[in-house]
């Protein structure tokens, strides 16, 4: 299993590793691949193989996301869903996310694999996790434009892209779901809560959980302007930073207990990075090529959740 995390721009770090790991040829195929937020948008990709490392460089190396910042003007978001439009997030997800895609990605789910992506139902406080395979080989005549909407929604941070309302049905009634950024549930996902907390279980067969954290795991020291927006902003990430290690201990207990092997990458370099500017193409370069170097170096991996710099 390969979980990927959110962390935006911080994506790159995963396109890195992918693309070291194949040039070495010891890249796992994958029987599930998970993503949330911007490991929803890589997901696809690292689950369908090598082939694609190239249009993820695309993605995430060119100039492509900073086309992602269209500004919502209208009171700047104040009177708004979100401070972007989401509308250049959308038209990305579409060009990507292709008829032949989801043919390939519906034909991997019939050989057995799994894709998964999670989203946060804002309704009902809820993550929900989306088999994308399954709807790629449905026959909902609706899949394509719905699988495209299950990934944007994933990567809609609160306040920054518009949530995605998602049309479903309870009870026999047609109802309007609003899901955005599956972060806001967990910064990465692998076995469901009820499983992980479960005591004294033992592992059936062999499962190898591979992890990758496209953030920082160390404290990272930077000077917060005392003004309301940068402040919000640093106690966000602290917020997330805290959720992710609490993620990877439950994980690390359970792999120990169930005899799961289990491998995690995370940055483990400070990298300047700006909450104004969080689609720095610097910042992005520099993350991905610490993916690439120690996963090419075979430094990447640790088999238990690390929150120092190692010496």
């Amino acid at each position: 299993m390969l979980a990927i995390s959110g962390g935006g721009a911080g994506g790159a770090f995963t396109v890195g590793v992918l693309s070291a790991w194949s040039e070495l040829g010891t890249r796992p195929r994958f029987q599930v691949v998970t993503g949330v937020s911007t490991g929803a948008l890589i997901a696809p990709f690292a689950f369908l193989g090598t082939q694609y490392d190239k249009r993820l460089r695309s993605l995430y190396l060119s100039d492509q996301p900073r086309s992602l910042v269209d500004l919502n003007w209208r009171g700047l978001g104040v009177f708004s869903p979100s401070l972007l439009q989401g509308n250049a997030l959308r038209e990305m997800v579409e060009d990507n996310i292709t008829p032949e895609i989801l043919g390939q990605i519906a034909r991997e789910h019939r050989a057995g694999r799994r894709l998964l992506v999670m989203t946060t139902n804002l309704d009902t406080q809820r993550a929900v996790v989306w088999n994308i395979g399954a709807i790629a080989s449905s026959e909902r005549v609706d899949a394509l434009p719905l699988v495209r909407q299950l990934l944007i929604a994933s990567a809609s941070v609160p306040g920054i892209f518009p949530p995605v309302s998602i049309n479903t049905v309870v009870d026999g009634r047609l109802i309007e779901e609003l899901h955005s950024d599956g972060g806001s549930s967990a910064q990465f996902f692998t076995l469901p809560e009820h499983l992980i907390v479960a005591p004294g279980r033992t592992g059936e067969g062999k499962l190898h959980i591979y992890v990758i954290i496209n953030n920082a795991l160390i404290p990272e020291f930077s000077m917060t302007a005392s003004k309301a927006l940068p402040i919000m902003a640093r106690a966000y990430a602290i917020l997330l930073k805290s959720q992710t290690k609490q993620g990877l201990i439950a994980l690390y207990n359970f792999t120990q207990r169930s005899g799961i092997d289990l491998d995690i990458a995370s940055i483990d370099e400070q990298v300047p990075y700006s909450m104004v500017d969080p689609l720095n193409g610097v910042y992005m370069r520099t993350v991905y090529r610490i993916g690439y170097r120690k996963a090419f170096g075979d430094h990447l991996w640790t088999q238990y959740p690390q929150f120092t710099i190692s010496q």
